[in-house]
């Protein structure tokens, strides 16, 4: 065996990493495109300015423009642009004669709403992934207005400045990695791009995104959302975007706001729709940004477009979402609360839910709060219900679809609950656990036994799945089986709402009406 100097080349220069467990190097902060600002800002990512001395690359890159401040992560400070990197995570080691060959890669896309988040949270660490057998790519991209904020054309025929620029980030740093992961160890024709929550959603677009084609082999989609902006939405909140920034609602107008000023001015918005019932539906979770179906980049919702076999040939997809979603939400005071009978009939009928599907619900939780069916409710719609109709519609369509949900719930060492909501099973599937900043999300205390073998069981099913296609159970088949349960032996025996699934599904089915329109 022979250690790898920790120097590898790139088709822009050569880096430098360092060696940060026994068996890992990590390199971050490696650009794959230009700075998106000054005369390349809201536009298409170009190719990084190249370099000739070796690059030192044992930090993160710099954050892209956002206002959150998330546990143990870096955050944005304005002046920041090299923002379009990312991260790899090789082994140290491999055999000298080349023995094994390349090894597969997983490309990581992280959530945050489209509007916040980075490569460099401390629960997306390579390490326990890289151990399983694989190269880890964690990438940065535009978040917010920079990245999804539609910037109206300056007269026909002008795409200067393209809607989804996000995706076109995700799009090149994948190019990136096919013309670079092979000097890391990694095959570039077997890749697998993941991702969770927006970052989710994301793969679903990439799926069937045409300029993606023949970029990846699989998708992971854990908890995507189902969130997509038509045009005229996008248009409608630029308009107030700009109106709170003070500005023309023209690309003259947004070029001449600072980020700053236009995160500022995202953050003021959010505000008006929290405050302000009569913005429904984002008064209950006040999203901003999203995909657009701009017939470019994104000819439709990713769910229309997979139920219309547009997904590129041979394309694999993996899907998961957690029990309790919204129950995260609610927590962190992201969503609306809702607590009388008198809001949550406004609720349902502002979301357009199916008629009949309330009173499912409360036949499925008896005696349950008000609240408690507005979060079941809210998270079935926006993740669960949409994650399982992806999984679903892809196989329909003739490709292999492996679905599964985190149930992992049981009391902690206080008495209190400990939820399988939104982002609990990231850090399970990265191996993450022991990290600080996961703790909350993850129930709090200290991971127990039951849980660090839970880990090991996700952490192996990714990598089999990114390696083979394979993640340890059957694929979908015509009667939406078999499903995968990710939980452990001390989990409560579960009520009918968490129970897998089953008795939600019957729910929706039963309502007989599509999913909320985007």
């Amino acid at each position: 065996m022979t250690a790898f100097s920790g120097e590898f080349r790139t088709t822009a220069g050569p880096v430098r990493g360092a060696v940060t467990a026994p068996d890992t190097v990590a390199v971050l902060g490696i650009p794959y495109a230009a700075p998106p600002f000054g005369p390349d800002r809201f536009r298409a990512p170009r190719p990084p300015l190249p370099w000739s001395a070796v690059r030192d690359c044992t930090r993160f890159g710099p954050v892209a423009p956002q206002s959150a401040r998330l546990p143990g992560a870096p955050y944005w400070s304005p002046g920041d642009e090299d923002v379009l990197t990312l991260n790899v995570w090789t082994p140290a080691r491999r055999d000298s004669a080349g023995g094994g060959g390349a090894l597969p890669v997983l490309v990581w896309i992280h959530g945050g709403a489209f509007t916040f988040g980075s490569s460099a949270q401390p629960d997306f660490d390579g390490t326990a992934l890289c151990r399983a057998g694989l190269v880890v790519v964690t990438v940065n991209y535009r978040v917010g207005f920079e990245g999804f904020g539609h910037v109206p054309p300056a007269g026909d025929g002008d795409d200067r400045h393209p809607d989804n620029r996000g995706l076109l980030d995700q799009i090149a740093a994948l190019r990136w990695v096919r013309d670079n992961i092979a000097s890391f160890g990694g095959d570039p024709g077997n890749v697998t791009v993941a991702g969770q929550s927006s970052g989710a959603s994301s793969v679903a677009c990439l799926t069937v995104a045409e300029a993606a084609r023949g970029l990846f082999r699989r998708g992971i989609a854990h908890s995507p959302v189902n969130s997509f902006s038509s045009p005229a939405l996008a248009a409608e909140t630029t308009g107030r975007i700009a109106a709170s920034a003070g500005v023309p609602a023209t690309a003259a107008g947004l070029l001449s706001a600072s980020p700053q000023a236009l995160v500022a001015a995202s953050d003021a918005v959010v505000a008006d729709f929290r405050g302000d019932p009569e913005t429904e539906p984002r008064h209950y979770d006040p999203v901003l940004y999203a995909p657009v179906a701009d017939g470019r980049t994104l000819a439709a919702d990713p769910l229309v477009a997979l139920a219309g076999g547009a997904a590129h040939p041979g394309v694999g997809l993996l899907v998961c979402h957690t029990a309790q979603e919204y129950w995260l939400l609610h927590a962190v005071g992201s969503s609306a609360e809702v607590t009388t009978e008198e809001g949550l009939a406004r609720f349902a009928a502002d979301l357009r839910l199916p008629a009949g599907l309330v009173e499912e619900y409360r036949e499925l939780m008896p005696g349950a709060p008000v609240l408690d069916v507005y979060l079941a409710l809210y998270g079935d719609a926006v993740f669960g219900e949409y994650g399982c109709r992806l999984a679903e519609a892809h196989a329909a369509a003739g490709g292999r679809a492996h679905l599964s949900r985190f149930t992992r719930h049981r009391t902690d060492a206080a008495g209190g609950t400990v939820r399988p909501w939104h982002c609990a099973d990231v850090p399970f599937a990265f191996g993450t656990l022991g990290q600080e900043s996961v703790r909350f999300l993850v129930g709090g205390g200290v991971p127990d036994t039951a849980d660090h073998d839970l880990s090991r069981r996700m952490v192996a099913a990714w990598a089999s799945y990114a390696a083979t296609g394979d993640p340890g159970w059957p694929p979908l088949g015509p009667s939406g089986e078999p499903v995968r349960l990710w939980t452990t032996p001390d989990a409560h025996e579960a009520a009918p709402w968490t129970d897998g699934g089953t008795a939600v599904r019957a729910a929706w089915r039963r309502a007989g009406l599509p999913l909320l329109e985007p």
